[in-house]
């Protein structure tokens, strides 16, 4: 039996059960990757990493969607010739209850303390 074709635009994620506590918090201990987390947090849906204007340059943009997409914080998917990102909340809630909320908390009081 063969194995379904891979497009190569696919991309690898890991399944929620491989999701591990210190890959979330280095994914998010970046405050270039904590921007996109709370931009992600706060749409209504998925945003195209062209959404994004970030102060770097973009292969280092392309790093820091890497580092939340191999950690398990956000997905990324194709649609059409944009890649969409979003939160996986879902399984992050399941596996850490209550931790990407109080990050995301933690943050935004962070920001409105130093003017951020």
């Amino acid at each position: 039996m063969s194995s379904p074709a891979v497009s190569s635009r696919d991309l690898p994620h890991p399944a929620s059960g491989e999701i591990r506590l210190e890959d979330v918090l280095h994914a998010l201990s970046d405050p270039m990757r904590l921007r996109i987390v709370r931009e992600l947090a706060g749409a209504q849906g998925e945003l195209s990493c062209s959404h994004f204007d970030l102060p770097v340059t973009k292969s280092t943009t392309t790093h820091h969607f890497r580092v939340l997409r191999e950690s398990g914080v956000i997905r990324q998917v194709y649609r059409g010739t944009a890649k969409m990102n979003g939160l996986r909340w879902g399984d992050l809630d399941e596996l850490f209850p209550g931790l990407l909320e109080a990050l995301l908390h933690a943050a935004a009081r962070q920001a409105d303390r130093l003017g951020g």
